[in-house]
C-alpha cells in the first residue's frame, strides 16, 4: 500500500484517485489512522438509500410511479424522441 501524507495526497489527488480507480492500495495518513481510498461500485438503488435513507420498498415505489408518469406523458405526446441531428433544429 502506498501511504501518503495529507498534504502530498492533495497536491496531487487526481493521480492518486485515478491510481486507487486502477486498482491500486492508496491510503493517507490522517493522525493515527489510515484511510484508504477505494474504487466502490454504486448502484442507483443502493445511492438513494445510501444519500435519502430511503428503504428498497419506498425506491421501488419510487421507480414505479416514475415509469407510469413517463408512460402517461409520452402518451399525451409530452414526451419525443429526437435524433441529434434533429435536436440542433430545435436549439435553433
Amino acid at each position: 500500500m502506498k501511504t501518503l501524507t495529507i498534504t502530498d495526497a492533495k497536491k496531487s489527488l487526481g493521480r492518486w484517485l485515478k491510481a486507487a480507480a486502477l486498482g491500486e492500495d492508496i491510503g493517507i495518513v490522517s493522525g493515527a489512522d489510515i484511510i484508504a481510498l477505494r474504487k466502490v461500485d454504486v448502484e442507483s438503488m443502493d445511492y438513494a438509500q445510501t444519500e435519502y435513507g430511503t428503504t428498497p420498498a419506498q425506491v421501488k415505489t419510487l421507480a414505479k410511479a416514475t415509469d407510469a408518469r413517463y408512460a402517461k406523458m409520452r402518451k399525451a405526446g409530452k414526451l419525443i424522441t429526437v435524433h441529434p441531428s434533429e435536436l440542433k433544429k430545435l436549439l435553433e
